[in-house]
């Protein structure tokens, strides 16, 4: 048996998630069935993090195993050619050595993008949330920097996360304005369930000057998910870049160069 990673793209609109379910569209069960056709047998994959329902991603990481020789060409364009438009794998490498999509990362980015004017967008309706009111970007930042390093991050946890603990060290957190957007940057190790989601929830309501930044702080001090802002809609979240050790030698972009300087200290 061989073992492949693949670099996936996707557009969470229209699937219930990363995940596979009995009836259901998912990211995860169309790329089994296209790279099933092409190794002639069943294929199951592992990612790097499952995605909720409308979330999209510019780089989600999976490794698969198969029984059959096929080069890298035929698990790009093969595998391509036999998924919908809004899936897409974006580069394929054979695994080195004990490598694993989900276990062997050490940190992985998120990005959540706010289309922040006075009118709905109709282009970017299912990639970015939609806010009204002015945002202090600049505030915001200043709020987000709490959160960086090890913290109990319970007050962002959803409560159907299954996590055996909400503690995880975040490497950076950055927002900043880009036009009509203002966008949310967040590196961690790991990340509890609706954490990106629920921060943002709580950045949008210090942006707008409804909360002082010390809420922030204040929210991170209570651990109770009761006390924090609502969670912000799905479809302005992007799973961004996944970091692995230097010894796996993944063939990919990192999209933030953060990442890689600030993940790396713990590899």
């Amino acid at each position: 048996m061989s073992r492949i990673v693949l670099g996936i793209e996707y557009d969470g609109t229209n699937y219930a998630g990363w995940q596979w379910q009995e009836g259901k569209a998912t990211v995860q069960g169309e790329l089994e069935k296209a790279l099933g056709k092409i190794a002639n047998h069943p294929i199951t994959v592992l990612c790097a993090g499952r995605t909720d329902a409308g979330v999209h991603a510019l780089e989600q990481v999976v490794h698969f195993d198969c029984g059959v020789a096929r080069d890298m060409r035929a698990w790009l364009m093969g595998g391509n050619s036999q998924l919908p438009d809004d899936i897409r794998i974006t580069w394929a490498q054979p695994a080195v050595g004990d490598f694993h999509a989900r276990y062997s990362a050490i940190a992985r980015a998120y990005r959540y993008v706010i289309l922040n004017r006075p009118m709905k967008s109709a282009l970017l309706r299912s990639q970015a949330t939609w806010c009204y009111q002015t945002l202090d970007a600049e505030i915001m930042h200043q709020a987000a920097q709490h959160l960086i390093g090890e913290h109990d991050f319970s007050s962002f946890r959803a409560q159907s996360c299954q996590s055996v603990s909400p503690s995880r060290l975040m490497h950076f957190a950055d927002v900043h304005r880009d036009g009509q957007r203002v966008i949310i940057d967040l590196c961690a190790n790991a990340f509890v369930h609706h954490m990106v989601r629920n921060i943002a929830g709580v950045l949008m309501e210090i942006g707008m000057g409804r909360r002082p930044v010390e809420w922030m702080l204040e929210l991170l001090a209570l651990k109770d998910r009761s006390q924090a802002a609502m969670t912000a809609p799905p479809h302005g979240l992007h799973l961004a870049a996944v970091y692995y050790p230097e010894r796996y030698g993944i063939a990919k972009n990192i999209l933030f160069n953060k990442l890689a300087k600030d993940a790396r200290r713990h590899d």
